[in-house]
């Protein structure tokens, strides 16, 4: 028995208590070492290895040769198979047996043919309980399987995380063997675990934390490691101190289990199915045990693999989703980039979402849930709002490398001026492990902590750790109501947001974008990734409305739904947050260009199709005009009605007409000039482009109004040093600005290559370094308010970021950016660290800069990060990042952008629509001779943009619309439709109507109020 020490040393007896918990030299004070009782070898080990991931009943038909510990298997990402024979002594009758399996890589326990368990070394997953009390009736000869994953829990990185993955790493199983396991010693370890960590929180100094360090003391002074009955005894002490509970006033955690598994990462999505599986089939198992644990889980993409792969498995989730234990989260299809995808793929996002898990489950989700992202849209609230959410989880903003955000649980207020609840858990994580520490971090860093008295703890091992543990469970269930630390409940997300809603009166509320002060670089890198994503957007956006049409004007016409079902599906998986910004490995990238040429592919089909059925066939040329408003463009074309295969096409609003080559009212004219320069004018702007090919001069005929400052040149590429301080492919340091290079050697001077009264043009070559170089046409058309450049880049440059200035003739505070449906303002001078902090943004098709009555407007077809700082306007085209992809971006880029000055307002000047147009290619089809133009919809005034048509989802016949008010001001427009309308009905972005809110149709149209940056939506019943 231990003599009680002199109290004051409180020093000694927390050292005495950890040394007599994990000592490894002093055996008889070691409870560690006494975790594990009675163990031997498994009477057998086989294996078998796979390049690919199999089905487990492809495995188990395969040979299976004999494995010995120790032995080395791979390379990465190949997968070994091991059937495992068990033989259990009899005398371990009564006793708690485990598979105790230590390895590399992810695991999963087979038994029965079904999965039963993953096995993960980074998360406490090592071991398979085979009977928590072994009895006679149960059988002492098992075979299981283990599927092992030849990758870490992160991928495999060489030498930290996020670099690039080796390819030739082995693996090696260390110890496969038949334990007892005793549960009192775990018990009484977490019991000192607890007490240990109350001090080390709460301080010696404070009352409650030396009554810990006292319970600690006299629970040594009861133990004997030798007599196990005496762990009775300790564990009664510390039951005692648990025991004791708070006040009313005391801060209440809600924790919630959790496994945030990223869709790719550092691993590719096949891989993810696993870890899905492995994870998931774990929290099942502890839900069997433990009735009050509640899991979240997000993402229909992961629920519909875990179908598809492990339909056993995803037929008990759903009985748990019954239950209320594992309670499906979020809404979306994946927890997708909140800044990049379009407002179209953003309701997508939530409308396939909530489609499945209403399908699957029988009810929609109520949260948005979205913990790991790189900054958060203005326009979420109100997409949000219109898929029946009010409520929003997430955390990244906590990572913000300047200030500090200043609260965690308020009001989001949205571009539209829609608001929901919006919690960040104050522990800023989403991996918690249900420690003291992790409570004490949720009280002491809380903002809100006046106004709000419940916060969130998300805890289990993440991206295929396995979740939550027993251990995590036991831990929290010891403190739920203990005095000193906050109360735990176990919760739901709906019991917490319920509770925050009935003390929400008090909150405060943000308004505007939510701005990660870091991971800019996400906005630039892996630049293919982003055309795709852009070009595919606009792809589905075509085929959707001429097929839309094409059923309205055909009643055979079949709307491909299923196909395009599909290939949404795709577009939506790319746009996970780790992909679509770049941040994952050169395997992710590979499957996303892949599947955009899927995309690609199978949309190009169906929109012929489509364009077949709007239009009589025949040998002339027709063209396909998706957008919402006339259009007036030259278009290159292949039927001989000009030797430059070009024509000046009007095509009427969402309609399509037959090429009638029109002349324009002034021609382009191009003029090579003495001093080396090229001049160009089309009527509209004059541009003097010098012989490195910027441009020195940008006139607005119009308005006499010279854009480029005296002594400056616009079109300047420049390059930067682009080295950060913690992640390669997410983030550029404010630094960078620091190290600014403009490229100057000319490969070939500014030259005309072609000069027609419809198009002019003039090319150049800069080299880059003596690896890269940029080639480019700068491209003037008749009638058309901006100059296109038409860029090629051969990019082989590391750790460099390529720019492309415009200083401009404007003098403004703030810059305007387009956002999904609609726009917003930020700064363009750096009073504050706030403003400081946004060096480098995002924006999507355009960004534009305007003093009274004159702005330039910037315009590109598949960036999104900008910089406008004072007056000089810059477009960021390329990146060179080496980890977690060595050979992120090498290669061949083509992209374009365009320069468009204008008087008035940037709404007045038409930009918006402009940047549509750059965007938005008029479509070629085949039609008969005498073919005549067809409009199917026309919306007035400008600043409301029909944007998307589409069938709707459960009325076929019917079509929904989608409208959004894009000027930022109130309004009252006029949708007309072609076809007859039986019935108009507003409806909410998930497509459900609102039975008292009919829309009134008339001869003249479809009237519809809107608010500023107001989504609309209807559902049209065609006339049949």
């Amino acid at each position: 028995m231990y003599h009680q020490p002199v109290l004051k040393n409180r020093r000694t007896l927390l050292e005495r208590a950890e040394k007599f918990i994990s000592d490894v030299y002093f055996t008889d004070c070691n409870l560690r070492g006494r975790l594990y009782g009675d163990s031997q070898p498994v009477e057998s080990i086989s294996s078998f290895m796979s390049s690919k991931r199999i089905t487990f009943s492809e495995a188990q038909t395969q040979n299976f040769s004999p494995y010995k510990i120790g032995d080395h298997f791979g390379p990465t990402w190949w997968t070994c198979w091991f059937k495992v024979a068990l033989e259990i002594p009899v005398s371990w009758r009564g006793k708690e047996v485990h598979l105790l399996w230590e390895s590399d890589g992810e695991g999963m326990v087979w038994k029965d043919g079904q999965p039963v368990q993953g096995l993960t070394k980074e998360g406490e997953k090592t071991s398979y309980i085979l009977s928590d009390r072994l009895t006679d009736e149960e059988p002492h000869s098992v075979n299981v399987y283990v599927e092992l994953a030849c990758n870490g829990l992160f991928g495999a990185g060489q030498g930290s995380m996020i670099a690039a993955p080796d390819p030739n790493r082995t693996f090696s199983v260390r110890k496969a063997e038949l334990v007892v396991f005793n549960r009192d010693v775990r018990e009484l370890l977490t019991d000192f675990e607890m007490l240990i960590d109350i001090v080390k929180e709460l301080g010696e100094s404070e009352q409650r934390g030396f009554q810990a360090l006292f319970t600690v003391n006299e629970m040594v002074n009861v133990s004997d490691p030798a007599e196990p009955s005496s762990f009775s005894k300790a564990h009664a002490l510390a039951h005692k101190f648990f025991s004791q509970h708070n006040g009313q006033s005391q801060h209440t955690v809600h924790a919630m289990g959790h496994c945030h598994i990223d869709s790719a990462w550092l691993w590719p999505y096949e891989e993810t199915i696993r870890k899905c599986g492995r994870s998931w089939v774990t929290a099942v198992r502890l839900m069997e045990k433990n009735p009050e644990f509640v899991f979240t889980c997000s993402q229909a993409q992961q629920f519909e693999w875990v179908k598809s792969w492990y339909p056993g498995l995803f037929s008990e989730i759903q009985h748990y989703v019954k239950t209320g234990q594992f309670v499906p989260v979020g809404g979306t299809w994946v927890e997708m980039d909140g800044n990049l995808p379009s407002g179209e793929s953003m309701v997508r996002q939530f409308l396939l979402g909530q489609r499945y898990f209403q399908q699957e489950f029988g009810k929609r989700c109520k949260e948005f849930w979205l913990p790991d992202t790189f900054g958060y849209s203005a326009q979420l609230p109100q997409i949000m709002r219109g898929c029946g959410i009010g409520n929003f989880l997430t955390q990244k903003l906590s990572w913000n490398l300047v200030n500090t955000f200043p609260h965690n649980t308020f009001f989001w207020e949205g571009l539209d001026g829609s608001t929901v609840l919006t919690h960040f858990p104050p522990g800023n994580s989403y991996e918690m492990m249900g420690k003291v520490e992790d409570l004490v971090k949720t009280v002491k860093q809380n903002k809100d902590k006046g106004r709000a008295n419940h916060s969130a703890l998300l805890f289990g091992f993440g991206d295929g750790g396995g979740g939550p543990t027993q251990l995590m469970l036991d831990r929290l269930k010891r403190v739920q109501d203990t005095d000193g630390l906050p109360k735990v409940h176990n919760s739901s997300p709906d019991k917490f947001f319920s509770q925050l809603w009935a003390d929400s009166h008090l909150l405060c509320t943000w308004s505007g974008e939510l701005f990660l002060e870091l991971h800019n670089g996400t906005y630039t890198t892996q630049a293919q990734i982003k055309r795709g994503n852009r070009q595919c957007e606009t792809l589905l956006h075509d085929v959707e409305m001429a097929s839309s049409l094409a059923m309205c004007h055909q009643k055979t016409f079949q709307y491909p739904a299923v196909k395009l079902q599909e290939l949404w599906r795709l577009l939506l998986l790319n746009q996970f947050h780790d992909v679509i910004p770049g941040s994952c490995i050169e395997m992710v990238v590979e499957d996303a260009l892949r599947y955009y040429e899927d995309i690609k592919r199978s949309g190009a089909a169906l929109l012929q199709d489509g364009l077949r059925a709007l239009m009589s066939q025949g040998e002339a040329t027709g063209v396909f005009n998706s957008l919402p408003w006339e259009r007036l463009e030259v278009l290159q074309i292949q039927d001989g009605l000009s030797q430059h295969n070009l024509a000046l096409v009007r095509v009427p609003s969402i309609g399509v007409a037959p090429i009638q080559d029109a002349k324009p009212v002034t021609p382009v004219r191009v003029t090579l000039q003495a001093d080396g320069s090229v001049l160009m004018e089309n009527g509209i702007v004059r541009a003097v482009v010098n012989k490195d090919g910027t441009l020195t001069s940008l006139c607005l005929i119009s308005a006499n109004r010279e854009a480029i400052p005296d002594g400056f040149a616009c079109n300047q590429f420049v390059m930067f040093d682009d080295v950060p301080l913690y992640w390669d492919a997410w983030d550029v340091m404010d630094y960078h600005l620091q190290t600014r290079k403009p490229l100057v050697e000319l490969l070939r001077p500014a030259h005309v290559l072609s000069s027609h009264e419809l198009r002019g043009s003039v090319g150049f070559t800069l080299s880059i370094s003596h690896k890269s170089t940029i080639t480019q046409e700068i491209v003037m058309d008749a009638m058309c308010p901006y100059i296109k450049f038409n860029t090629q880049v051969n990019w082989a440059e590391s750790h460099k970021f390529l720019k492309v200035e415009f200083p401009v003739r404007v003098r403004s505070p703030n810059a305007t950016y387009e956002i999904q449906f609609g726009h917003l303002q930020r700064p363009t001078h750096r009073n504050t660290s706030w403003d400081w902090a946004k060096f480098e943004v995002w924006g999507h098709k355009w960004a534009d800069l305007s003093e009274h009555n004159f702005g330039v407007a910037l315009l590109n077809d598949c960036k999104y990060g900008y910089s406008v700082q004072k007056n000089t306007m810059m477009l960021s085209l390329l990146r060179a990042p080496k980890a977690p992809d060595a050979n992120a971006d090498m290669g061949t880029h083509h992209f374009t952008y365009a320069i468009m000055p204008h008087t008035g307002s940037f709404q007045d000047a038409a930009v918006i629509q402009h940047a549509y147009n750059l965007n938005f290619p008029l479509r070629l089809t085949s039609c008969s001779a005498d073919a005549t133009a067809w409009s199917a919809f026309s919306v007035s005034p400008a600043s409301v943009i029909l944007e998307t048509v589409k069938q709707a989802e459960d009325r076929k016949g019917a079509v929904v619309v989608r409208l959004y008010e894009a000027h930022g001001g109130g309004v009252t427009a006029t949708l007309r439709v072609m076809f007859p309308v039986k019935e108009a009905w507003h409806c909410n972005l998930l497509e459900q109507i609102d039975t008292a809110e009919s829309a009134h149709v008339t001869g003249n149209g479809i009237s519809l109020n809107f608010s500023p940056f107001q989504v609309r939506s209807l559902l049209l019943v065609v006339d049949a």
